[in-house]
């Protein structure tokens, strides 16, 4: 299978856990060990200004930091829009990737253009994504930059599977509960 890094992953509404029911997850590095992405629709309570003061200086103390996934929930990373690319320890895109929480702020302040924080992440084993791919529980569409930087998470799996259009357009607009359709 092609790498999915850079595409999203869309929970199918058979997709019933509750760590991935309705999700949009962003798949950072896919290959034959596995896979690692970040859900982007789940914004917490939490803000920077209240749990990471530290980084007030490259995103706004009032962002919320999104609930990246299960794995690894006491962890941070941030997804930004970099000047200077080689700040990026995983690039995505020409000027887009993951920071290290431990590079310099100033010198992180003066290239991040905008940026997004995501405690936890999330991540599969060996053959474990293609598998659930098989059993349709994830539907695949290329990322746009917009849906990492949304400013309407909660409309995100909505917007996307419009987007990708057909039957998926129908998806979009399921209830939460069929049963009150």
């Amino acid at each position: 299978m092609a790498s999915l890094a850079r595409h999203l992953l869309v929970a199918a509404p058979t997709l019933l856990d509750p760590n991935f029911h309705r999700t949009v997850v962003l798949i950072a590095h896919h290959d034959e060990q596995g896979a690692m992405g970040v859900v982007l629709n789940r914004p917490t309570e939490a803000t920077i200004g209240e749990a990471l003061p530290d980084i007030e200086e490259i995103i706004p103390a009032q962002d919320a930091i999104f609930s990246g996934g299960p794995v690894a929930t006491d962890g941070v990373m941030i997804l930004a829009e970099l000047t200077d690319p080689s700040l990026a320890a995983l690039r995505l895109d020409d000027d887009l990737g993951f920071i290290a929480v431990e590079a310099d702020n100033v010198e992180l302040k003066a290239a991040t253009r905008r940026a997004r924080v995501f405690a936890g992440h999330a991540g599969w084993g060996p053959g474990q994504l293609e598998a659930e791919l098989e059993e349709e529980a994830w539907i695949v569409e290329p990322a746009r930059r917009e849906d990492a930087f949304t400013d309407a998470p909660d409309e995100l799996w909505s917007a996307v599977l419009r987007r990708k259009g057909g039957s998926y357009a129908l998806v979009a607009r399921m209830p939460l509960d069929p049963s009150v359709n």
